[in-house]
């Protein structure tokens, strides 16, 4: 089988990922996450949602937000599944998997211990050390990702509105790829990064 996925950003220098809006938000509610993945022109690309949809799933994501396990599922503009994110159930140093459609291992975000920063590492898919993140205290929404202390690509959450921030969990996210020459393998993972930082620091249960 081919590892070439269905679905590739080589032709994007930036793309937004918004979190779709639930009804159930505006009562308290944790609903399943969703979003539409556009470029930068607003033409849209692709979208993903969080597969569980049980009673017990519902249940948990109010009680565990994003300590609980659960999948992202990443679908391209016709419907055709190329990606998934996995989250296990994690206390600490909260770790997401991110697998090609044919199970191979694309790579992987690792959160790091910080008293103050948000940190985590990218790891590739034999494990290996491929980005750093250290989001500074005073650009609490700027992600840059590094190489050798050169930034190759920026995650940057975007202002919602007031009413939406103090509402809702609805957040856009701007994926900058700063450099050209970074792979397909690499620009799937910043964008289940962008997934990753949503859920991991943003979403209300992990405020």
């Amino acid at each position: 089988m081919s590892n070439q996925p269905s679905f590739s950003l080589s032709a994007q220098r930036s793309i937004l990922v918004r979190q779709k809006l639930e009804l159930g938000e505006f009562v308290g509610f944790e609903t399943r996450n969703k979003y539409a993945i556009e470029s930068d022109s607003g033409e849209a690309l692709a979208f993903a949602a969080e597969q569980q949809k049980s009673w017990w799933a519902f249940l948990v994501r109010q009680y565990l937000g994003h300590w609980r396990e659960f999948s992202v599922f990443f679908f391209d503009a016709n419907r055709n599944q190329f990606m998934t994110a996995h989250h296990p159930f994690r206390i600490f140093f909260q770790y997401l998997e991110v697998r090609a459609l044919d199970g191979r291992l694309i790579g992987a975000l690792q959160q790091k211990f910080s008293l103050l920063h948000k940190v985590f590492d990218v790891l590739d898919g034999e494990g290996n050390l491929l980005m750093t993140v250290n989001s500074p205290i005073w650009r609490p929404w700027t992600f840059p990702f590094q190489k050798q202390g050169q930034t190759v690509a920026t995650i940057v959450k975007q202002w919602s509105g007031a009413l939406a921030e103090m509402l809702t969990d609805k957040d856009t996210f701007k994926v900058e790829f700063s450099d050209a020459n970074l792979g397909e393998d690499e620009r799937l993972i910043l964008l289940a990064a962008s997934v990753f930082i949503d859920l991991q620091y943003f979403e209300a249960k992990a405020r």
